[in-house]
Order: structure tokens, then C-alpha cells, then sequence
């Protein structure tokens, strides 16, 4: 059997497609010493054109909306395309920062309170303060990479924040402080723990894409205990969403050593300085080796849907 071009998806229609972009470009770059491999630059919400169920594998590194919603993956799986990363059910719930918590507490992962509103149908200050308290994160429901994240002191930031608000679905919830942490998933193993230390203090869009913004230990300075119930919670949460292949898990450690749940990335950045590929190099796995093992269960499906449709 002939082994399957592999179709790295990349750019897409979010307000992550550039970083969508560098992602495609660096897998592809791997992926191409170990399988046939083409780069297609995804500029609408439809497949690409070219794209043939028969020959191609797909690896997307779309990130945001469409791309890691289960939009795209939607549509692949009417197309009979075979893909690499979480199913369409999984990928939707856990853009979802909301049901991803739900999903995650059901597991007993701890996650930081909070509250989901419509721009349209936004809560009372005082409401909010009364459940949550003045120190407080808001961010977009629905959006990665802290696209419109705003950290929030009191009733007065609270107030302009939300004025600023009018269409969307959003979340308000306690701010933890700590030390931010990041644990890739490989099929249902956890790898190595990274800490992520923003020189400004916030890990916002900037201090993400901004060279030298942002200090990394991988892995995370951290007690051998505190390491494994990091790992243990990553596994969980993966679990608790149905994810498969692989995804990414952040979380924040108090200073009470509580980890509490922010996010599952089910299609992070995946350059090779970002959190995942730092995750692997943890546990032995350079870039290259990552991304093979990444689409392998892919290939793998493929190759059964083949010798079955074959019988």
C-alpha cells in the first residue's frame, strides 16, 4: 500500500492565521522527512481545493474558529477525509472554555469560578463582584491564542471592560495568580510539564508572539509530586473531553499549590519553540519525531479504511 500524501492545513479565517500559518510551515517542514507531504494554504471556510480522500492524510494546524471549532473537521469527516486530532464533538466542547470546565470538573479537575454571558445580555457589576470577586479575567467563550483577554481589578475596570462588550459569548472568571503551566498529550499519555513566566506579568496575545516577552522552563521547576498531579489533571481533562491523538492542557498553579484548569488546546501552536514541541522535548521526542508520532494514528485509520473498502 502506498503511504498517504499528508495535507498540512494552514492560515484559515480566524483571528489566528498567521500564527496558523508559521504552525503549517514548520509541520510541514518535519513532516515532509518522514512522509510525502503538501502545504495548503486554507483561505475559506470549505475545504481546500485538491483535497482527495483517496491520497491524503490531514494534519491541520488551523487554529481559532472553523479551524479548531469543528468546523473543518466537519467537513472532512462528510468528506471521508482522514485526519489527525480530535473528532468534530471534542473539538467543538473544548473551544468552548465553559463546557471544557464542566466537562473537566465531572473528573474532578479544579477549575477557577466563573461566569458565561452574551454581549448582548451582559451581567450587573455588582452581580459579578458579588459571585466573583474585583480580580478577575474576562475573555472571549470561544477564541484562542487570549485574543480580547482583559485582566480586571475592581468595579470600575470591571465596568469599562464590559461596556466595551456587545456581541459574542464571554466569560468572567476569579483570577487565580500563580505560576502558569502547560502539559502536552500525546494519544492518553502526558508529557513533560513547561512553565510559562510573561515578563509583563500577563501571558496575553503579546507576550505569546512577542520575541524575548516571555521566559520558559521545560520542564517546570516543580516538585516531583506537583509534576505529576499536573500530568495526572492534563490526562483527565483530555479524557473528560474526548480528545484523541494529542492536545494541550494549561493550567494555573496557586501559590496554595492548587492546579485549577484554564484551557485544552486541541490544535495549539505547533512551531518548534511552542508549548507542545517544548512538552515533547521533555520526554525524548525532538520536533520531527513529535509530528510523526502526531499524525501516525491518522495514517493508521486511513490505512484500515483502505484495506476494509479493499475486501
Amino acid at each position: 500500500m502506498n503511504p498517504p500524501v499528508i495535507a498540512v492545513l494552514a492560515g484559515g479565517t480566524s483571528a489566528e492565521r498567521e500564527v496558523s500559518l508559521g504552525s503549517g510551515t514548520a509541520c510541514a517542514a518535519a513532516l515532509a522527512r518522514s512522509f510525502p507531504t503538501r502545504l495548503f494554504d486554507v483561505t475559506a471556510n470549505a475545504l481546500p481545493p485538491g483535497l482527495d480522500r483517496s491520497r491524503h492524510v490531514v494534519f491541520s494546524t488551523l487554529h481559532g474558529t472553523f479551524g479548531e471549532d469543528g468546523g473543518m473537521q466537519r467537513l472532512l469527516e462528510a468528506a471521508g477525509v482522514a485526519y489527525a486530532g480530535c473528532g468534530v464533538e471534542a473539538s467543538a466542547l473544548t473551544m468552548d472554555k465553559t463546557r471544557t470546565k464542566e466537562a473537566a470538573a465531572g473528573r474532578g479537575v479544579r477549575v477557577p469560578k466563573g461566569l458565561a454571558f452574551r454581549g448582548d445580555a451582559k451581567p450587573g457589576v455588582e452581580a459579578v463582584v458579588a459571585q466573583l470577586g474585583e480580580h478577575l479575567v474576562v475573555k472571549p467563550n470561544a477564541e484562542g491564542s487570549s485574543v480580547g483577554l482583559s485582566l480586571v481589578a475592581g468595579r470600575d475596570a470591571l465596568g469599562s471592560v464590559l461596556a466595551r462588550i456587545n456581541a459574542g459569548t464571554w466569560l468572567i472568571e476569579q483570577r487565580i495568580v500563580g505560576r502558569e503551566l502547560s502539559v502536552g498529550v500525546l494519544g492518553e499519555r502526558a508529557m513533560g510539564v513547561v512553565e510559562i513566566r510573561p515578563k509583563s506579568g500577563v501571558y496575553d496575545y503579546a507576550s505569546k508572539y512577542t520575541k524575548g516577552a516571555s521566559e520558559y522552563f521545560a520542564p517546570a521547576p516543580l516538585e516531583p509530586a506537583t509534576t505529576a498531579a499536573a500530568q495526572r489533571a492534563a490526562e483527565a481533562a483530555y479524557a473528560a473531553c474526548g480528545c484523541r491523538d494529542y492536545a494541550r492542557v494549561d493550567f494555573m498553579l496557586a501559590a496554595t499549590g492548587e492546579l485549577y484548569l484554564l484551557e485544552i488546546n486541541t490544535l495549539p501552536g505547533m512551531k518548534e519553540t511552542s508549548l507542545l514541541p517544548m512538552s515533547a522535548r521533555c520526554v525524548g521526542l525532538d520536533f520531527t519525531a513529535l509530528v510523526r508520532e502526531m499524525v501516525t494514528p491518522a495514517v493508521q485509520r486511513f490505512q484500515a479504511a483502505a484495506a476494509s473498502a479493499a475486501r
